[in-house]
């Protein structure tokens, strides 16, 4: 039996209906945008392994940064005890951050950070003697698979034999385009006929990932949290795939001119190299928080809060975001998707094309109603996988989102592959 075969008979898969599942490749290797597996065959990671992997896989100076602490000092409870790195790194996302942001809360994936910036806003008001127990978020939002973090994300496949045991929210659309009146005053809306009972409104700023990377403009971002501002509603940026240069900036949340007062931070943290979450907040939340009653306590903990490992991981990254080239090599990118988008925006086989910062998506036109189930979304992902690409489409929506050392000619090769899926595979 091979590493395959033994994959197969052992394992559960995310996101896969294991009696349909083909046999999966087995990754070896992985080199800047490139990864091998068992039997030699190269992939162009063109999704940064699920977003996460911003500066290229087996990168040496993020690997030589883990190796180094992992002779020095592998974790430590985090409850009455501190770490170097831990501090080290709370400082230098402060500064990226911004000055409104004072706190850095550690955790373990997007999921959590999401968790805990919930739990924060439900207990930021009760600590203050006031029930508010709604939170506002955005149809078709996703931001993570455990209970709250299912809750405030769009009810369908994802969230489907589970919605029993979510929380209620008050879902409003989206502020994309042709509906940026219609969601301001959803939430104003919202909000004023039930101020009694809104906690915070929740948003993946400036692009909805999990629902087919959907767009929309820093500025109706910035009415909504103007407003949320004016009726004392607290704010919540899920940044965790918007964040580390995704849209062309530091956070996506830098376009806006208003400012969330919590940040949920993920994926690209470490570079892509291990599990780690992050929830930093502003001075008023915080402060919610101090007092003489025990009960006002955050009681959130998590077994590997603040690792070591995962702190030099996202230091030896936050090196490399130091470093011109990452942002001359983000405006690249930006740059030639550009290019390609006005070379096929017009053919017949395409709905739509998206694109901010890295990230370009390419809504096909199909009988089918769109979502993720879409048929399409096998086909393309087999036609590229044969050509060793990774690209996994969202339903009827292929996106690119490389890790910014890609090179020109395999991002030129990830384009000609999708135009001869348009010319050859897909059915008006």
């Amino acid at each position: 039996m091979n590493l395959a075969e033994k994959d197969k008979k052992l394992i559960w898969h995310p996101y896969t209906q294991m009696k349909t599942a083909e046999i999966h490749p087995v990754i070896v290797r992985g080199a800047g945008e490139m990864l091998w597996d068992e039997n030699g065959k190269s992939y162009i990671d063109a999704v940064s392994s699920w977003w996460v992997n911003v500066h290229g896989h087996a990168h040496p100076h993020i690997a030589e940064k883990v190796s180094t602490q992992l002779r020095t000092l592998e974790h430590v409870i985090f409850a009455g005890f501190t770490h170097p790195l831990a501090i080290e790194l709370a400082e230098r996302l402060l500064q990226r951050l911004g000055g409104e942001q004072e706190k850095i809360f550690f955790s373990d994936n997007g999921s959590t950070a999401v968790e805990v910036a919930l739990k924060m806003s439900f207990q930021y008001w009760l600590n203050k003697g006031i029930q508010k127990t709604k939170i506002i978020a955005f149809r078709e939002a996703y931001h993570g698979d455990t209970f709250g973090a299912m809750s405030v994300s769009g009810r369908g496949a994802f969230t489907q034999s589970f919605n029993p045991f979510l929380f209620e929210v008050v879902f409003i659309d989206a502020p994309i385009k042709g509906k940026e009146e219609s969601s301001f005053n959803q939430l104003k809306s919202a909000i004023e006929n039930r101020p009694s009972e809104i906690a915070a409104f929740i948003f993946e700023p400036l692009v909805q990932g999990a629902s087919g990377m959907l767009m929309y403009q820093a500025n109706e971002l910035d009415k909504l949290i103007a407003f949320c501002k004016q009726k004392d509603v607290l704010t919540i940026a899920d940044e965790v795939m918007t964040g580390f240069g995704r849209t062309g900036k530091f956070f996506a949340s830098n376009h806006c001119a208003q400012h969330p007062d919590i940040y949920c931070l993920s994926k690209g943290l470490t570079g892509g190299t291990m599990a780690m979450g992050i929830t930093s907040c502003n001075r008023k939340l915080f402060d919610a928080f101090l007092s003489e009653d025990q009960s006002k306590t955050f009681f959130h903990g998590h077994s590997f809060t603040a690792n070591p490992l995962g702190c030099a991981a996202a230091l030896a990254s936050m090196d490399l975001f130091d470093q011109a080239s990452t942002w001359e090599n983000v405006s690249r990118i930006s740059a030639r998707h550009a290019v390609f988008l006005k070379q096929i925006e017009l053919l017949p086989q395409i709905k739509e094309v998206r694109q901010m910062g890295t990230i370009l998506a390419i809504e096909l036109q199909n009988n089918e109603q769109s979502s993720y189930f879409n048929t399409i979304r096998d086909t393309a992902y087999s036609f590229f996988l044969k050509r060793g690409i990774i690209l996994r489409p969202l339903g009827n929506v292929i996106y690119i989102l490389p890790p910014y050392c890609i090179k020109d000619e395999n991002l030129d090769y990830i384009y000609l592959s999708i135009s001869e899926f348009l010319q050859s595979v897909v059915s008006i």
